[in-house]
């Protein structure tokens, strides 16, 4: 995989983990952007740990950051569901399985995600780059965006 360099908006702090199914795609994407600022949560090989021990550490992880736009998390297993199940039990986190650049665009654009989702086993690493680079560049639209993404915390 080539390095990408059309990245228009870097956050400050990417915090990224996953499950050994995503270990794989996890170095890859990290090796291909050496440039952005990675905090690895985790997993280090490719030995089976529980995918929901590291959508939680992610998530633990980001709650200082709550409000800041500027802070984003990764999160990878096999099918990227279960990540994002974990996750999604979290008030201040909004992740989203992407599977396709259009899919990463809206999820930020028009649900404000602030942690991707990608599914290891169901994506290539070609795909795997270009829905990280759209993440990375999408701004919330906000507008009548915001209040349904409002809702989206409530009775948590």
């Amino acid at each position: 995989m080539t390095k990408d360099s059309s990245l228009a908006r870097t956050p400050r702090t990417i915090f990224v983990a996953g499950d050994h199914a995503g270990f794989g795609l996890k170095k890859i994407l990290r090796d291909a952007n050496p440039n952005l600022p990675w905090e690895d949560l985790g997993t280090y090989d490719d030995a089976s740990v529980d995918y929901p021990d590291f959508a939680h550490r992610l998530a633990d992880r980001m709650k200082p950051y709550a409000s800041d736009q500027s802070v984003i998390g990764i999160l990878i297993c096999g099918s990227g569901q279960g990540v994002a199940m974990g996750a999604n039990r979290h008030k201040h986190i909004r992740a989203a399985l992407c599977w396709s650049p259009e899919v990463a665009k809206l999820s930020r654009s028009h649900n404000n995600a602030n942690v991707l989702c990608l599914p290891a086993k169901f994506i290539d690493t070609k795909t795997a780059q270009e829905i990280l680079t759209v993440f990375l560049n999408t701004e919330f639209e906000g507008g009548r965006h915001e209040r349904r993404v409002a809702k989206l915390s409530q009775n948590c």
